[in-house]
């Protein structure tokens, strides 16, 4: 198969979909690899290490495009919509239920399109979106902990605090990876933390682990208004799998909020779970509404491409291997793949996409088996 490595276009994206030992897996197994020149350098690769494990460097965008399966990190952007075609197999973040512009490209091309995100295994978990989720969550807090000062526009709080004056409040809503990796660098900086969720489960985990050094209270919507009225820094952590996060954080809270206060919505991605989310950049991280600091950076672990790409390819490159070397037999085979499944020949495959637009859904091993 065709594999093609194009370089990432979106605001100080600097991951790449692809490292040098998961191409020489892919050329081991008689595939050709098209890298765009300087795809890697974001990450510290250069062309040389690619070329040195039989990828081909080609010069443009169109090259790496023109291939049967493209490899990504971040989803297609506007000026990317025209390389979408029937014949492509796309592989990469899409978070289509926070925009529809993308879905209609998708869907109006034919594409293929499998999303990272929802690859999901029969216990439920999300081992494509879990790396990035470990690497958001962490730098959440150091984002959190950098707006907090008066020079970026937060309350002029230290995290840790110092003896006789007390830390920074911090607010953590949800308890799955974003939100556990979080609370461990807060409670690490020493701030006073608090982590919410809707699961028992997971907050006796958090309990447990950290034996007092953080609290944890069941989520609901007073408890969310009384903690984030006093609260440094928010940090919303809330997944659905596929779908529109909720807003957990109305606009009408928000002037309860202490002035200087920071979110850090990591949810952003798939909505926000703030009804005042909108996506940032991380060369323009932040916005005011009514004297809460918002940063809502919808690619967070693109600053830190070196750890991200490698941590990515960890758990991604068994599945690019599969789709080269079984193609779209590999969806109909592996149902962990094939949950990741968004878009086909036209065709809405997610649940999730369809209930965010109000469109219909086709279940994909129904569309697998319909367009063979």
């Amino acid at each position: 198969m065709l594999i093609g490595l194009p370089k990432e276009i979106k605001d100080n994206e600097y991951r790449v979909g692809l490292t040098p030992s998961s191409v020489k897996a892919l050329t081991r197994h008689g595939h050709q690899v098209r890298v765009q020149s300087g795809a890697g350098e974001g990450s510290a690769i250069s062309d040389e290490e690619y070329r040195a494990v039989g990828a081909d460097i080609v010069p443009n965008a169109e090259d790496a495009w023109a291939a049967e399966l493209v490899v990504k990190v971040k989803e297609p952007v506007a000026s990317e919509y025209h390389f979408l075609r029937q014949s492509l197999l796309l592989f990469t973040y899409l978070h289509l239920a926070s925009d529809k512009a993308l879905t209609d490209a998708l869907l109006a091309s034919g594409t293929t399109g499998i999303a990272y995100e929802t690859v999901q295994t029969e216990d439920g978990s999300l081992p494509l979106l879990m790396p990035m989720s470990e690497v958001a969550g962490r730098m959440a807090t150091q984002a959190g902990a950098t707006h907090l000062q008066k020079s970026h526009g937060g309350r002029g709080v230290l995290m840790g605090g110092v003896p006789g004056v007390v830390p920074a409040n911090v607010v953590i809503l949800g308890a799955g990876i974003v939100g556990t990796n979080a609370a461990r660098v807060a409670v690490g900086l020493g701030a006073q933390v608090t982590v919410l969720d809707i699961s028992h489960a997971r907050l006796k985990y958090l309990d447990d682990l950290y034996r007092g050094q953080l609290q944890t209270r069941i989520s609901n919507e007073l408890v969310i208004e009384e903690l984030i009225a006093a609260a440094d820094l928010v940090i919303g952590a809330i997944l659905i799998p596929g779908g529109r996060a909720p807003w957990l954080i109305t606009r009408n809270m928000l002037p309860a909020m202490r002035k200087g206060a920071v979110i850090v919505d990591v949810a952003v991605d798939q909505g926000g779970c703030v009804e005042t989310t909108r996506p940032t950049t991380h060369s323009h991280p932040t916005y005011e509404i009514d004297g809460v600091l918002h940063y809502c950076v919808a690619n967070m672990p693109g600053a830190v491409p070196r750890t991200s790409t490698f941590a990515l390819n960890n758990q991604t490159a068994g599945y690019v291997l599969r789709l080269a070397n079984e193609g779209l037999d590999a969806l109909r085979n592996d149902a962990v793949l094939q949950r990741g499944l968004n878009t086909y020949r036209g065709a809405l495959t997610y649940p999730a996409v369809a209930a965010a637009f109000g469109l219909k859904h086709t279940d994909p091993a129904q569309a697998l088996t319909i367009f063979q």
